[in-house]
């Protein structure tokens, strides 16, 4: 079925429903391609960026600054949700596609450490600030945007569409980095050509930019505000009114909190580890990385249509539960192979290492779609239209910051302060299983307001 719910007249929203996926889910995957190219060069903008001399240093300096475009994730949540809740959800998320281009962009340009001192990681890290605002802008408004031109019963199928876009980012960062990497050799890409992914952004963002500009606003949208319904305080609904605020606080902690647990220890702290812990040579741990992506991204369509016929709350659940008793003897074999066989970390042929790494990770970022699949879906259907922009980015951009950023430094200090390098990962299992027991014991699809309203 195309088109919006049927209750909404169709010359408010004449958009297709596959066209409305296909243009978000472009900018939102240009987005995440910006916001975590950073992440994919982490270990080399830890040479250029910090002080040289002391490579441990430098590299939980790279990690602060990658966890400080978190930290401003929630503000870019709360200028945008109410921007998109009064304004329109389609000028909010476009006009954070712009600012993300701009700051990607700039980082491409800016002067190392070596030119400049101390202004090279400040100016880092405001760039990067400003790529968390733009973050906290695009995630709501690109949910609730495709949800509200989805019709019930598809929601959750739909919806993960965009949920797939955040991995794919990743995916398409480390593809470009690979890329550029090998056409200019080691040494030329570590000297300059790490800039390349960075100014590429200037290219990607157009291409969202125009293709956003084509697409109508959101017909549920229009139709609140045709009414008078929208709200003139998105915010002070959210956080003063004891409904909203408890459904804002059974989101963050029973389940976003968890989600992103799940997903940073199966994209970022996996590809770490491999690299950092494990010494894995870059093109390895780039192409187990990809291949695994690859081969689990369908999934997340998997389990957002699995939810719409059996629910939300039940595989998000079950998804943070397996990975929390998982991650042991997952990084565990992945760390006695590498044992075993040390000489085969910077081998580009040996097949069954390939395999192995392949599997391991392949298992994380499953659990990663369990959880991150259906959890669109379930937080639009959470709070009203008139206030759900700023509603559901708030637990989520929280949740990711806080929770979620913190998985590759928190690891990081772990692993330095004990000596144990399998320590980093009892950060994510302990949130995973303290968030899947609040989720189970005190949220379901009871809490979800009746999806007559979306």
């Amino acid at each position: 079925m195309n088109g919006p719910p049927e209750d909404v007249p169709k010359s408010m929203a004449s958009n297709n429903t596959w066209d409305v996926i296909a243009a978000t889910c472009a900018g939102t995957l240009i987005q995440w391609y910006d916001f975590y190219i950073f992440g994919s060069l982490a270990t080399i903008i830890a040479l250029h960026f910090f002080p040289p001399g002391n490579e441990v240093t430098a590299l939980l300096g790279a990690f602060a600054t990658f966890a400080a475009g978190f930290i401003s994730r929630p503000i870019g949540a709360m200028i945008f949700g109410r921007l998109g809740d009064i304004a329109g959800r389609k000028y909010a998320f476009t006009s954070s596609l712009l600012i993300m281009g701009a700051s990607t962009t700039l980082m491409g340009l800016l002067p190392t450490y070596q030119q400049v001192g101390v202004l090279a990681p400040l100016a880092l890290s405001l760039l990067r600030l400003l790529q968390g605002l733009a973050m906290g802008g695009e995630y709501g408004g690109a949910v609730v945007y495709v949800a509200e031109f989805s019709p019930d019963g598809k929601r959750g199928f739909y919806t993960s569409f965009v949920q797939g876009t955040a991995t794919m980012g990743l995916l398409v960062s480390l593809g470009i980095v690979l890329v550029t990497r090998l056409l200019l050799g080691e040494d030329s890409f570590k000297a300059w050509g790490w800039r390349v992914p960075f100014l590429l952004s200037v290219v990607l963002v157009a291409f969202g930019y125009f293709a956003r500009r084509k697409m109508l606003e959101s017909p549920v949208f229009e139709k609140i505000k045709a009414a008078g319904k929208t709200s003139a305080s998105p915010l002070r609904d959210v956080l003063f009114n004891a409904d909203n605020r408890k459904r804002v606080l059974l989101a963050l902690f029973g389940v976003v909190a968890g989600q992103a647990v799940i997903w940073y220890t199966g994209h970022f702290y996996a590809l770490y580890y491999l690299q950092t812990i494990l010494k894995v040579d870059f093109v390895v741990a780039s192409f187990v990385m990809a291949v695994a992506l690859i081969l689990a991204t369908p999934l997340f369509v998997l389990f957002g249509a699995l939810s719409d016929k059996y629910g939300r709350c039940n595989i998000m659940a079950t998804g943070m539960i397996l990975g929390a008793f998982s991650y042991y003897p997952i990084y565990l074999a992945m760390d006695h192979y590498a044992t075993l066989s040390p000489q085969l970390l910077t081998s580009t042929t040996h097949r069954p290492f390939y395999f192995f790494m392949i599997l391991l990770v392949f298992i994380q970022i499953f659990f990663v779609t369990m959880v991150y699949g259906p959890l669109a879906a379930f937080l639009v259907e959470l709070f009203p239209p008139s206030i759900r922009y700023t509603a559901l980015s708030l637990p989520y951009h929280v949740g990711n910051a806080i929770f979620g950023g913190l998985v590759p430094i928190i690891g990081a200090v772990l692993t330095t302060s004990t000596g144990n390098h399998l320590a980093g990962i009892a950060y994510p299992i302990a949130v995973a299983l303290i968030s899947a027991l609040i989720g189970v014991l005190f949220v379901s699809e009871k809490n979800v307001k009746d999806k007559s309203h979306i």
